[in-house]
């Protein structure tokens, strides 16, 4: 590429000659970011496509700016432009640089962003480079869990930090609607309006630009344009996929599931495919944040790798627009609510099932330890069903010395005292939100 067309292209993702669109603010997860950078290594993050990375970025510089960073000292550059060409690790230094020759000042603190490097093969080791050589600040997005695989690992060992990104928590649903809780008190008073919310966030999900966009075909539409961009680019692409029919087939599936136990034997019989090939689409679909598989917990690794997996959706916006739908949905739609919630601060998260039968929803597994067990059950009016999901959590909570759980549902709350042990039902809106 020629200097006058890379010049063109810098101007138009840049601050430096006007002011870049910076979107609603996610204040949490710019306080995380900022704390993170005061580590000074390398901060890197991931996600789904349209989650908002590029946007949190945008806004952690323009918080940089206007404390008084110079524009010049910032440099973002987002591989994702169709305009660029060849990318490698040649054009990457030969656009950085012509900005270190063209745009830089002379002194300050400098931040560089590379927004969605994975397109980049060797982009690790520029990286490090700028990070170690130059003492910049770097900060690097992509739309892969792979970005953190063991070959980029390698080259980026103890130099990073990571940060997820994720369509808009429920709180942070709120908030983009206009309704902030700053209390117990109003929490409670807005019940009626959270409430309402909360049914439309299960149906819609929580992407920010579906949010912000009032018109319901619109949101169907843009949903529909995330799927297909994650089937198209970050998968069928990116990993050569040929046969795209067989992927989708298997995508749609695991939506159409979520929330139910997935063996891959039964799979590959469903569609025909051999083992091998069910195993790695589900990884590849996986690599996009697109879905999350979890295990049984287990002690025993063996045993975790032989039990189905439990999966669910980022997006149950996203999952209602591609999956067949059933009557019956609702309550596995709100187990994916809360599973994505836990997600947002766990990484070891289990179903758990014994030889009796009885289950819980969730396990969270800390430091090789049971720490947390929690219950979904929308609808608990039904009395062999509240025996049901009380002896299952009790099951769990004896066989791992937990003291207490939780019963998550629609309007019930209560506390059940067994011996030593305490039950929390609580209602899915305030857990949520508290």
């Amino acid at each position: 590429m020629e200097k006058k067309e890379i010049l063109e292209l810098l101007i138009d993702w840049n601050f430096w000659t006007k002011e870049q669109f910076t979107g609603t603010l996610r204040n949490e997860l710019l306080t995380e970011i900022e704390r993170k950078s005061k580590s000074k290594e390398i901060i890197i993050i991931t996600g789904a496509r349209r989650t908002g990375k590029s946007t949190i970025i945008l806004q952690y510089l323009k918080n940089k700016i206007d404390a008084g960073i110079k524009k010049e000292n910032i440099l973002i550059i987002n591989f994702e432009d169709p305009r660029f060409r060849n990318l490698d690790l040649g054009l990457l230094n030969k656009i950085y640089e012509l900005y270190m020759t063209e745009i830089k000042t002379n002194s300050g603190e400098q931040y560089v962003v590379l927004d969605e490097v994975q397109v980049v093969d060797g982009w690790e080791k520029f990286a490090r480079y700028l990070h170690e050589n130059r003492r910049i600040h770097v900060f690097v997005t992509g739309s892969s869990s792979k970005l953190l695989s063991s070959e980029y690992s390698t080259v980026l060992a103890g130099r990073h930090m990571d940060t997820e990104v994720y369509p808009l928590s429920f709180k942070e649903y709120l908030e983009f609607k206009g309704i902030s809780i700053n209390s117990n008190l109003d929490m409670i008073a807005k019940r009626h309006t959270i409430k309402k919310e909360l049914k439309e966030y299960i149906r819609m999900g929580g992407f920010p630009k579906v949010t912000l966009e009032e018109e319901e075909r619109n949101k169907k539409e843009i949903l529909y344009t995330y799927y297909r961009d994650i089937i198209i680019k970050d998968v069928t692409v990116r990993y050569k996929i040929k046969d795209i029919q067989k992927l989708e087939e298997l995508a749609k599936y695991y939506m159409t599931n979520v929330s139910a136990p997935n063996s891959y034997n039964r799979i590959k019989n469903i569609f025909g495919m051999s083992l091998d090939t069910v195993e790695r689409y589900s990884s590849y679909i996986e690599s996009t944040y697109m879905l999350f598989f979890i295990k049984k917990f287990s002690y025993s690794l063996k045993e975790q790798v032989l039990n189905p997996r439990k999966v669910y959706a980022l997006d149950t916006g996203l999952r209602n627009t591609v999956a067949f739908s059933f009557s019956e949905d609702y309550g596995r739609l709100v187990e994916n609510v809360v599973f994505m919630h836990l997600r947002r601060e766990y990484t070891d998260i289990y179903y758990w099932k014994n030889e009796t039968q009885k289950e819980v929803d969730f396990i969270i597994n800390e430091n090789n330890k049971v720490s947390l067990a929690i219950q979904v059950c929308w609808d608990m009016s039904n009395e062999s069903t509240r025996k049901r999901e009380v002896e299952g959590l009790v099951a769990a909570m004896e066989t791992y010395s937990i003291k207490e759980g939780f019963i998550l549902t629609d309007d019930i709350e209560e506390e059940i005292e067994m011996d030593d042990k305490k039950i929390f039902v609580e209602p899915i809106w305030k857990w949520l939100l508290t």
